[in-house]
């Protein structure tokens, strides 16, 4: 039997929504345990038909008892979405435009996601909501924000005598927000406040609200469960923006894939957390770049070199089975000798196959394809060991929209 024989075969065409929910429910029926956490990657951002797939997936899923949607964006503004869509009066313009971090309000698909779950919520009862929330760090491309407003909100939460000592000299120690948010301090390390004194007595405080939280949990979540979630984050936030500051100031050859992987540990545990505030409501769908949400594992050269491992690795490592990814490509007119264009060749309009089945059935020197263009990160087949399947998707021009 041919390569390409053998993939039609093992593909499902995903031609229709009923089509894409029987696919979806039996590879969910195959696992050992129900995932909490299905995580949809994406190969590249801006690309509409990635995000239509995921908003088709999660209309299915909220049928089967998924209850929130998390996105690669930041972890506060997401609260903007997430108020919207609970009812809350606004501006659909103004949602996007804050509620996304990095431009991804103007991404397409994302306007028709915000308005579905605002329809499908109203008159609900907030445990049948289906919630929004972001996993991203608040950084940007161009550095890190203070942790002022991380600090100062755990502060704000506490009561007066649960809060530490060590807070008292918060103000001078933060000094201007300029102070943390020079541009310059991406690129020269000279330029960051990350190694001074005031950071490294900063760290200190962080370290003392996120312990004060922890050692009065009992009676603060029983008050007010969603206030105490997010003045955990904000802890959580600042302890993590402190350790990327001082990153940002070390002259280290591995500099900017320290800083990777520190966004990454961010990413890893703000999923976790938000795993742990919806487990009594229902499984979450996370959607992202693939590279922030495979199986990668973390590897040693054997030298100096390591290799850290992405969010869906350090996100595995707690919650095992109840992982579970799928990865998403495609490519218009590829080689038919690759690995994307063998999955074009076996797919009419959309397929998922399978990942162990794709694996035994591709030759063993197939290689991946070129780019769709700048950004795309086609899949690979080594990728396939960190995959439940891939949905390959063929009727797209694979043209991206220019949302920043």
């Amino acid at each position: 039997m041919s390569t390409a024989a053998a993939l039609r075969g093992i593909g499902r065409q995903l031609d229709d929504a009923a089509d894409l929910g029987r696919a979806l429910d039996e590879l969910l029926a195959a696992r050992p345990e129900p995932p909490a956490l299905l995580a949809l990657g994406e190969p590249t951002h801006g690309i509409e038909a990635f995000p239509l797939l995921r908003n088709e997936i999660l209309g299915h899923l909220v049928e089967r008892g998924y209850r929130s949607i998390v996105l690669e964006t930041d972890v506060f503004a997401a609260s903007v979405v997430d108020d919207y869509v609970a009812g809350a009066p606004a501006q659909i313009d103004t949602v996007l435009a804050t509620g996304f971090s990095h431009g991804f309000g103007a991404v397409p698909g994302n306007h028709e996601l915000v308005e579905w779950l605002r329809a499908h919520n109203a008159g609900r009862a907030p445990q049948d909501r289906v919630r929004f929330y972001g996993f991203d760090a608040p950084t940007e491309y161009s550095g890190a924000p203070s942790p002022r407003r991380a600090l100062s909100s755990v502060i704000e939460y506490l009561p007066a005598a649960l809060r530490p000592e060590s807070v008292h000299d918060l103000d001078t120690l933060l000094g201007e927000d300029t102070d943390w948010t020079n541009p310059a301090a991406m690129f020269d390390p000279a330029a960051s406040i990350g190694d001074s004194d005031r950071a490294r007595a900063l760290r200190i405080i962080a370290d003392d609200l996120a312990s004060t939280l922890r050692r009065a949990a009992p009676d603060l979540h029983r008050a007010d469960p969603t206030g105490y979630a997010y003045a955990v984050a904000h802890a959580r936030t600042a302890q993590s923006l402190l350790r990327y500051h001082a990153a940002m100031a070390s002259p280290a050859p591995d500099r900017i894939a320290t800083l990777v992987s520190l966004r990454t540990e961010m990413m890893a545990e703000n999923l976790l957390a938000i795993v742990a505030q919806e487990q009594r409501r229902g499984p979450s769908l996370v959607f992202a770049h693939n590279l922030h949400l495979h199986l990668q594992r973390t590897q040693s050269d054997g030298g100096d070199k390591v290799s850290w491992g992405n969010a869906g690795a350090l996100v595995a490592r707690t919650l095992g089975e109840r992982y579970a990814f799928l990865a998403t490509d495609a490519k218009p007119d590829s080689d038919p000798d690759t690995f994307q264009g063998m999955l074009a060749i076996a797919t009419t309009r959309r397929a998922l196959f399978p990942a162990s089945a794709l694996r035994a059935a591709l030759p063993p020197s197939i290689g991946p394809g070129e780019p769709i263009l700048p950004g795309h990160i086609p899949l690979t087949p080594a990728e396939l060991d960190g995959a439940d399947a891939v949905i390959f998707i063929a009727d797209t021009d694979g043209k991206r929209h220019q949302y920043w």
